[in-house]
């Protein structure tokens, strides 16, 4: 038999090709998956996570005081994460409320990207975010009072840094020696410290945690509890798996099927049937081994070269470096080997079970079968029925892991069921194409089970494109939304004491990034609770610049809404809390309701301002003069969507200064969380484009099998008058018509496994998103993979075609 194995390893390359291709795709895909996951997981890291990277550990729930302590005892070993609220005196600029961090004593723990000039090293030198710097137009050698009273300190500027955005993000950053002595400050906040080595005691309530897990926690509460790059890899390694073991098992269930004239003459010449099976189980071990460690190379490469492509094509996305992901590799070299053995073992055992005669006699070869036995089709609807269970409870329980359990067991019973579904709408389709049309239609609903066999691959890639397309722009809207409502101003400018004229207004609408200003106007008012008076402002108009459609300034009477970003130095102030309001000689008391993203203002209703004021007339409902002594208090302001950030900013701050306003940048909060969003959209999307080349080199690979095990079939059709270009514009047709069925049913599927992740964990993270079905893109995909099914369709066409009718017909 080992002679035997190998003659048919000479004789019969181009099916060892076919299936050692099946091998390398369906290994590859499984090693890419892993490396795109390691990548997206090592951005995050580079951003959110960058504070902890070079940490062991991750000690949470501390106070300052227990912080400072557990930082000083492993000295350079740990880095405490936090920040302080400081005034800062810039020149003749006073910026109030600066973020002033601290700076890791290790080299190897400071988590902060130098720009340019060096980190501090005494007490008396600093380093500056470059979104400060460029904005404040403060470079290396200027001098900064930061703190006030006798805890003030004179520093030095000897550095501009990049440093992503965290909680641990701030404007300034300092020695750890000179951030201790203002321990006594109520704004410093020190909860986290990063710890290389061993912890050693803790304090109680405090938690210990690796950078991973602290990272994944946080970023987890931030979606409300939903870990979304967590539920992207468990789905894309369940998609995977299932797409690697169809389409090995799918290419050699034709190949067995092809050699069943083999087997027949093996058992005639004396080979046992445990011998030709035990041959067979040899071959596919050999053809497995080797191109599961081929395809676990081409996998490697091509996820660490899609890492390059994304970060060249998105050079905002920093995807991040990739370690090695061992586990994957073994897993996709352990799927290939296994499913390889499995899927050659089961066929060959069928071919062997008919006896040798029965197996010689030409129509063995290619008739048709059944669409599906009573059992097949009863398991069928038992996955489908369980399926909808599992989804079901997914859906109510919230749980992703059902989800991926149900949508696995249900596309299953769909696949089970796909001999009796995919014949029934080729045929429904068949019947709008021309003579060729029904020619290949009634040759594709023949043999129902190898029709759906060749459409399996394709099916899955569309579905999986479909729901992922749709989860994305789904997601994608929600986050938007979440977004605009947390940041719905742009930049804005204020002062207490200063008013905007209309030559800044004009000047500041002329400035190239801006799309629209929007001057807003009320009175200074003392709110108590707030250390200085503050503008309190009407918008009625907030609409024209809101990115949240002006929905934060629509008050109701009785109410002021504070920005809590804007004031977090007072934190006795508290949203349902009633407080005094004086505007000159009138006391009023309102309501505090929360929120975040429009400066240093509070907002209140017309109606309530005209009360505060003592003034009949109302604020102007659209821009222009205001009326009665009320006040353009405030520029909200709206930028273009291609505007650099920085830039902008920067533009407005030299406006700003010389009026004596300050700027509220909403900006570069919106564009660190886009960040986030960039690497899991584009980690997605690369998962997205390898799945669909999976499928159709899936589709390609069956399509040829199956042409090459039609080889009689073609011949007959030739004798019987079908001239070449017939019969190649038959297989063109037939390609089409299953290529074309498979992408409209995987769309369909698609969009109701998005519809279930939508419901089961995307509600949960983002209250309120509604499915976004993104049909131009599902259109796009359907005519993609139906044009890829003709193309693949070409080749096997054309060699068809060649042979001659008296060579066809020929049993050898």
């Amino acid at each position: 038999m080992r002679t035997v194995l190998l003659a048919s390893l000479r004789v019969h390359v181009r099916r060892y090709v076919a299936a050692a291709i099946a091998v390398v795709v369906g290994v590859a895909f499984v090693v890419v998956v892993g490396v795109l996951t390691s990548g997206a997981r090592s951005g995050l890291m580079d951003g959110f996570g960058a504070p902890y990277r070079d940490a062991d550990h991750v000690v949470s729930g501390l106070g300052a005081g227990d912080a400072i302590a557990l930082a000083e005892r492993h000295g350079p070993n740990a880095s405490a994460i936090g920040r302080a609220m400081l005034p800062m005196r810039a020149g003749d600029r006073l910026f109030p409320d600066t973020a002033v961090g601290p700076v890791a004593v290790a080299q190897e723990m400071r988590w902060q990207k130098l720009v340019s000039g060096s980190f501090p090293a005494s007490e008396g030198e600093a380093v500056v975010d470059i979104w400060v710097a460029e904005s404040r137009e403060i470079a290396v050698g200027d001098r900064l009072l930061v703190g006030e009273g006798a805890a003030a300190a004179d520093l030095r500027v000897v550095g501009v840094v990049e440093s992503p955005s965290t909680s641990a993000q701030a404007s300034v950053y300092v020695s750890w020696a000179r951030l201790v002595r203002w321990r006594e400050e109520p704004t410093l906040s020190l909860s986290r410290v990063a710890v290389r080595g061993q912890v050693g005691p803790l304090p109680a309530g405090a938690r210990v945690q690796s950078p991973e897990e602290f990272v994944t926690e946080k970023q987890t509460e931030l979606n409300n509890r939903v870990d979304a790059l967590s539920a992207m890899l468990l789905l894309f390694a369940g998609v995977a798996l299932v797409v690697s073991v169809l389409v090995i098992a799918n290419t050699f269930s034709i190949l067995f099927a092809q050699r069943s004239r083999d087997f027949a003459l093996l058992r005639c010449v004396g080979a046992t049937r445990r011998q030709v099976v035990g041959a067979v189980r040899r071959e596919a071990v050999a053809v497995g081994v080797l191109a599961s460690l081929a395809g676990v190379v081409v996998g490697t490469g091509a996820g660490y070269g899609l890492l390059a492509l994304i970060n060249t094509l998105a050079p905002t996305v920093t995807m991040g470096t990739a370690s090695l992901p061992v586990p994957w590799l073994a897993g996709g070299f352990v799927t290939g080997v296994v499913v390889t053995v499995v899927a050659a073992w089961s066929p060959a055992r069928r071919v062997v079970r008919v006896s040798p005669l029965a197996a010689l006699r030409p129509e063995a070869a290619g008739g048709g079968h059944a669409a599906s036995g009573p059992a097949r089709l009863v398991l069928a609807v038992l996955l489908l029925v369980v399926g909808l269970a599992l989804l079901g409870v997914a859906m109510a329980q919230d749980d992703t892991a059902f989800m991926v359990a149900g949508g696995a067991t249900m596309f299953a019973g769909v696949l089970l069921f796909g001999p009796v579904l995919v014949p029934y709408l080729i045929r429904a389709a068949g019947g709008l194409l021309g003579p060729a049309g029904r020619l290949a239609t009634a040759n594709a609903v023949r043999d129902p089970r190898r029709t759906a066999t060749t459409t399996a691959s394709l099916l899955i890639g569309v579905t999986v494109t479909s729901a992922a397309l749709t989860g994305m722009a789904t997601t994608r809207a929600a986050l938007d939304e979440a977004r605009d409502r947390r940041h719905p101003v742009d930049a804005s400018l204020t002062s207490p004491r200063n008013r905007v004229t209309d030559g800044l207004l004009d000047r500041v609408r002329r400035t190239p990034g801006v799309e629209q200003a929007l001057p807003v106007y009320g009175v200074t008012a003392l709110v108590a609770g707030l250390d200085e008076p503050i503008p309190v402002v009407a918008a009625p108009d907030a609409g024209l610049v809101a990115r949240d459609g002006g929905a934060f300034a629509q008050v109701g009477p009785g109410e002021i809404r504070i920005d809590y970003a804007a004031f977090r130095k007072d934190l006795g102030l508290r949203p349902g809390d009633h407080v005094a309001v004086r505007a000159g000689e009138r006391l009023i008391v309102l309501r505090v309701a929360g929120g975040t993203g429009w400066g240093r203002v509070g907002v209140v209703s017309s109606e309530t301002l005209a009360v505060l004021t003592g003034l009949s007339s109302r604020v102007p409902s659209r821009p222009g003069a205001p009326t009665g002594g009320i006040e353009t208090q405030a520029l909200w302001i709206r930028a273009q969507s291609a505007a650099d950030p920085m830039r902008l900013v920067e533009a407005l701050d030299d406006l700003a200064d010389p009026a004596g306003l300050q700027v509220d940048n909403g900006l570069q909060a919106r564009e660190t969380e886009e960040q986030q969003l960039r690497v899991l959209t584009w980690s997605v999307l690369g998962l997205i484009a390898i799945a669909v080349v999976i499928a159709l080199v899936g589709i390609a690979n069956t399509l040829g099998l199956s042409v090459l095990e039609r080889a009689r079939e073609h011949a007959l059709l030739r004798a019987l008058g079908l001239t070449r270009r017939q019969l190649r514009r038959m297989l063109a047709a037939e390609a089409l018509l299953l290529s074309a069925v498979a992408a409209l049913l995987g769309t369909v599927i698609g969009i109701g496994f998005a519809w279930a992740g939508h419901e089961t964990f995307v509600t949960r993270a983002l209250a309120g998103a509604t499915l976004r079905v993104p049909w131009p893109s599902l259109g796009a995909v359907v005519v993609i993979a139906a044009l890829a099914g003709l193309l693949a369709a070409v080749l096997p066409a054309r060699r068809a075609a060649r042979v001659t009718p008296a060579a066809g017909l020929t049993l050898d």
